[in-house]
């Protein structure tokens, strides 16, 4: 494939992450701060950017190789840490707070909500712009039937979800705390590893919200199958990392003796 397509990906990329930041600032503007709506809003745009960017991080993937896959995933996962604020665009960051009691369970139900607005809904942009085939990547996947990336059985499936979730929610837990210089780019670099390992088993998505907007409904699982492997396995995992982290010995493994007697 010629980089003249690969190039034309990158700018549809960028392009969508222009437009979420734009739509960050009108609804700053356009918008009270007070109340759940900018909150919601704020997590549909970020859902929305999600998953229009990794839509077409299918093209780059089947076309130009995991190892291309990997370092887009990686730039953008860092661009995303830094502009999208609270929002997480993931339902069980949510479900974890509400575990510890930092949240209610209507904020989680309609955080969640929001999120999957953004991201399915998004689609047909992605759509639009597939179907007028700028690049000969695109040719034929706008209306193309979708393949599921599960390649192992549902509940291998679900656990490599969940314990690579856990993985992934230990470690940013830990940066959080430890705070190193860098840590944006570390905990990039350790999702993205996660991603790529679980890539050829899995898909390797790690996020319910982003599993539907990309894979529901597609060719190879049913939708039962969708919902244990994607949902509850990453979820289970993450919220299995909450207790898991507060062990005064996986503590001590993570943080070390001085930060562990702080946190």
């Amino acid at each position: 494939m010629s980089m003249t397509s690969l190039g034309i990906s990158a700018g549809f990329m960028v392009g969508c992450c222009i437009a979420a930041q734009i739509a960050r600032r009108l609804s700053r503007r356009l918008l009270s701060p007070e109340g759940i709506v900018p909150v919601l809003m704020n997590e549909a745009i970020a859902a929305a950017e999600l998953c229009a960017c990794c839509f077409e991080l299918i093209i780059v993937a089947d076309n130009f190789g995991v190892a291309t896959y990997a370092i887009f995933l990686f730039l953008l996962t860092i661009w995303w840490g830094k502009v999208w604020g609270d929002a997480s665009a993931c339902p069980y960051t949510h479900m974890e707070d509400v575990l510890e009691g930092r949240t209610s369970f209507k904020e989680m139900a309609l955080r969640t909500w929001a999120e999957l607005m953004g991201g399915c809904c998004v689609y047909r942009i992605v759509q639009v712009f597939w179907w007028l085939e700028f690049a000969e990547t695109h040719k034929g996947r706008a209306f193309e039937e979708c393949n599921a990336d599960l390649q192992v059985s549902p509940y291998l499936g679900a656990a490599i979800e969940g314990v690579a979730t856990l993985l992934c929610r230990l470690a940013s837990k830990t940066l959080s705390v430890k705070d190193p210089k860098f840590s944006s780019y570390i905990d990039s670099f350790i999702g993205t590893s996660l991603v790529v390992a679980a890539f050829n088993f899995s898909g390797g998505y790690f996020n319910p919200v982003l599993a539907t907007a990309l894979k529901w409904g597609c060719r190879g699982h049913s939708n039962l199958e969708h919902i244990i492997v994607y949902w509850i396995g990453a979820c289970l995992g993450a919220l299995l990392s909450v207790p898991i982290f507060k062990i005064p010995v996986v503590k001590r493994f993570l943080l070390g003796e001085e930060k562990a007697k702080q946190a």
